[in-house]
């Protein structure tokens, strides 16, 4: 099957073709480690998932390399650590928010049933290579000092070679552009406007190393050029797929872009660029303003991340997703019925049509389709079709449980002690078997009130048989 993606670059869906089939290469912007990750943040998690784990399934577990970053080093991450340990030195407090907060990342996304990547990298662990760039930027012409820092020229890029792309070209700006629409740093030091710190000298107190370009004092690295030298170190000069948030596009993918390719000298620092559409809740932008501001941690206090998970992709990646109440509720419902289908077959290959769906840039509402089409087909009993399911489900990082444990979670979440609704619901056959309708409408009308919802239906052998779920 061919692989078509959308490429953010050439702003059009193309073949894809990996620079090296037996290690298909994948660089995803990730957390800045300060705070729990907002709802937003789990879409490019659970997107780029989708797509690692189509990528091992179409060139082998082994030959796909996926890198998402941490960046442990910002000033908001300073702001919270001078703030939650005012009587620590301030690079021991930021050691504990790093650490702290990467561990609830990871625990979150964990419960969303997203793959750990196959590398992980620390901003803080690359800065030999981030000086490195620095210092080829420096000597090319690309990057000048001037009062302790050094910043990224892009009129410098745009006046360079043919070979190098032009600056601007991946959010489809031209410079003007770019400076009236960006908040640009006013520095009397900056050559021009765009010009974009590389590296910064600290304050007091602040996380330092030793400075590139024979700066004297001690300094940091700007924000753009840690993935430039994340990316270089573990994927090389030029890799497969660059992806991230729609947000990333400008200023700080175009930054990284223009950074590799005039450090390396070539016209591409990714093949493509893959970015995910907004999110916001209930049609409104989400906010701490508007009281509508909501982390994954939240999400997963009342839904399982299964449920997450299967919410966050019945949207295609590119559009803007409506996080709302309603569509929770209807994934739970889509799940619990897979999960009767097919959560106790262990066994099973993916359909073609799900590969195929996935195949054409990540249509996973095609795909979700196609999910509820083989479930239908389940129902018929056949151990094949249901494993075909299972395997599908599995693909995508469902079915992470058996049925059993899938209802059980659900009954402790909800109170409802299936014990009881099994006696009541046994009492109702009897009542049912006599005739005694009015009786059996009465418990039915209990199980209601508990927040039980009956389904009614036949088994194979076409006796009547009552399956029970918690509503939601």
């Amino acid at each position: 099957m061919e692989l078509r993606l959308y490429d953010t670059f050439s702003r059009e869906k193309r073949s894809f073709a990996p620079l090296d089939r037996n290690n298909v290469r994948m660089y995803v912007c990730g957390p800045t480690v300060y705070d729990f990750a907002h709802i937003g943040n789990a879409r490019p998690v659970i997107v780029f998932d989708v797509l690692f784990r189509l990528l091992r399934h179409l060139y082998g577990e082994d030959h796909v390399t996926y890198v998402r970053n941490i960046t442990d080093v910002d000033d908001k991450i300073n702001d919270r650590a001078a703030r939650d340990y005012p009587g620590l030195p301030l690079n021991q407090a930021i050691r504990k928010v790093t650490e702290l907060t990467e561990q609830q990342f990871h625990d979150d996304v964990d419960a969303l049933g997203c793959l750990r990547p196959t590398v992980e990298p620390r901003a803080t662990e690359h800065i030999a290579e981030m000086r490195a760039i620095i210092e080829k930027l420096v000597a090319g012409g690309f990057a000048y000092v001037a009062e302790n820092h050094v910043l990224f020229s892009p009129a410098a890029m745009n006046a360079a070679n043919a070979v190098l792309p032009r600056y601007g070209a991946l959010a489809n700006r031209s410079l003007d552009e770019m400076i009236a629409g960006a908040r640009v740093d006013v520095a009397p030091y900056k050559r021009d406007a765009t010009d974009f710190v590389l590296w910064k000298p600290s304050k007091p107190g602040e996380p330092s190393w030793p400075s590139p370009a024979g700066i004297q004092v001690e300094g940091r690295p700007g924000w753009h050029i840690e993935c430039s030298a994340m990316s270089w170190k573990h994927l090389g000069e030029t890799f497969d797929i660059h992806g991230g948030g729609i947000d990333l596009v400008f200023p700080h993918h175009e930054n990284e872009l223009a950074q590799s390719c005039c450090a390396f000298h070539a016209p591409r620092m990714a093949n493509i660029w893959m970015h995910n559409g907004f999110l916001q809740v209930e049609g409104e932008k989400m906010s701490k303003s508007l009281g509508n501001f909501v982390t994954i941690r939240d999400v997963l206090a009342d839904w399982p991340g299964e449920v997450v998970r299967l919410n966050m992709l019945k949207t295609h990646y590119r559009s803007p997703i409506d996080w709302t109440l309603k569509g929770l509720e209807e994934s739970a419902k889509a799940l619990d019925d897979w999960y009767r289908a097919a959560g106790d077959v262990r066994d099973g290959r993916p359909a073609d049509a799900v590969i195929e769906s996935l195949c054409d840039d990540l249509n996973t509402p095609q795909m979700i389709a196609t999910l509820h089409g083989l479930r239908s087909q389940a129902a018929s009993g056949h151990e094949e079709d249901r494993a075909t399911l299972a395997g599908s489900l599995r693909l995508l990082g469902f079915l992470s449980e058996s049925a059993a444990q899938w209802d059980t979670r659900k009954q402790q979440a909800s109170g409802v002690d299936a014990a009881q609704v099994d006696g009541l619901i046994a009492a109702r056959a009897a009542a049912r078997a006599r005739k005694d309708f009015k009786e059996s409408d009465r418990i039915r009308d209990e199980l209601v009130a508990m927040g039980v919802v009956l389904k009614d239906g036949k088994g194979p052998d076409g006796k009547p048989v009552t399956t029970w779920e918690i509503a939601r």
